[in-house]
């Protein structure tokens, strides 16, 4: 009986923290995830403090060495991690973190592959989702924003009796999506682009007609986005449709996604905490909680879902709110992005997107089917010259 009780000491000392019922232990603390450019190479890492990064397949290599731990693979990029984290890798992750926090390896002794953020250039989290879906007209203060003031209550009551579906579109993904850090480029001749902030909802397992009442366990963690939109419209003549959302979205550098994702677990449930910032310069331009959304997250899901299957690493972003560029409710005037100004987006308890605003070149030998510029059919912009 002595030597059993020696023996079961011993095992306890081995292991690192308490498991939980579904077999993940405890975490000493918690993390985020993302890609960062190491050594000129797009590498899937863990997020410690907001100031470490943790490169996973390294630290996975390392902890393999005591035989105490099974042999998993490390994901290759962000969409493998998604699909695997509920089958075996989150388990992982969390070892992994523990191992680092208990052995003292984030402070003077840390390994090799454990980065400061400032020493790494940091890229969007998924390269690249298979599709984002954006909300449209989803908070009750981005109805009319260029109404009067009657105009734009009554067109928020209407709005509340009678909310109907949710609008969703497709934004690209590769060409669009750009990190923390990035350009966002105007595109030539294009002389009314906006902001816009959202939360992005990173899908973890393939949902096909789920439930809103169901849709926060098919959602693998929270992200920071912009829809960035061009407001110039396409030009009269030609085919009469008038509304052209591949113009107003679908422009490079338009969708910004970062600077990491934020497992939902450690985030909570975005419809009681959600609070969503953006700046440009040193200018608040928008601010918005969760109460103002007409439709829920989990309402978007389970619409979107209805029409097409979402995927592991896609992105369903929650609408933004009043303050956009073109709305004059809040600072009483049109206003858009210039060369050389700068967006930072927040999102509480996620992280911050800082992003720079570039001019694109005119471009050379077109035939004349391109996009032209706004003016060539619109006057100057309010406020441009």
């Amino acid at each position: 009986m002595r030597d059993f009780r020696i023996l079961a000491t011993l095992l306890l000392l081995v292991i690192p923290l308490p498991t939980s019922a579904q077999g993940v232990p405890d975490i000493a603390e918690p993390f985020k995830v993302g890609t960062f450019e190491i050594e000129g190479t797009p590498t899937v890492s863990l997020v410690l403090r907001d100031q470490l990064i943790v490169e996973i397949d390294a630290a996975n290599t390392a902890l393999q060495r005591d035989p105490y731990y099974a042999r998993v693979q490390a994901p290759g990029d962000m969409l493998e991690l998604i699909e695997r984290y509920e089958y075996g890798l989150k388990r992982r992750l969390y070892e992994v973190v523990n191992h680092l926090v208990a052995n003292d390896m984030l402070g003077a002794n840390r390994p090799s592959w454990v980065h400061d953020l400032d020493d790494v250039r940091t890229l969007p989290p998924i390269l690249y989702p298979g599709k984002i879906l954006n909300a449209a007209v989803n908070f009750y203060s981005h109805v009319n924003e260029t109404g009067t003031e009657e105009e734009r209550a009554d067109a928020r009551r209407q709005r509340r009796e009678n909310r109907g579906v949710p609008y969703l579109f497709l934004k690209p993904s590769k060409g669009a999506v750009i990190g923390d850090g990035g350009e966002v480029v105007l595109p030539y001749g294009r002389d009314r682009i906006d902001w816009e902030v959202e939360l992005g909802a990173v899908i973890g397992r393939s949902a096909k007609y789920v439930s809103a009442n169901d849709a926060e366990a098919f959602v693998f963690g929270y992200l920071v986005s912009l829809d960035i939109s061009d407001r110039g419209g396409r030009p009269p003549g030609g085919n009469p449709m008038t509304s052209d959302w591949f113009v107003g979205k679908g422009h490079d550098t338009f969708a910004p996604q970062g600077p990491w994702i934020v497992p939902k677990e450690f985030y909570g449930n975005p419809m009681e905490i959600l609070r969503q910032t953006l700046d440009v310069g040193d200018e608040r331009m928008q601010e918005a909680t969760a109460g103002d959304m007409i439709h829920s997250l989990w309402e978007l899901i389970e619409y979107g879902s209805s029409i097409i299957t979402l995927f592991p690493g896609d992105v369903v972003n929650n609408g933004t709110s009043g303050g956009v560029g073109m709305g004059t409710a809040v600072r009483g005037a049109q206003r858009f992005l210039q060369p050389g100004e700068q967006i930072s987006a927040s999102i509480d308890g996620i992280g911050t997107l800082n992003l720079s605003v570039v001019s694109e070149p005119e471009p050379q030998g077109l035939t004349g089917a391109h996009l032209p510029p706004v003016r060539t059919y619109r006057g100057p912009p309010p406020g441009g010259d």
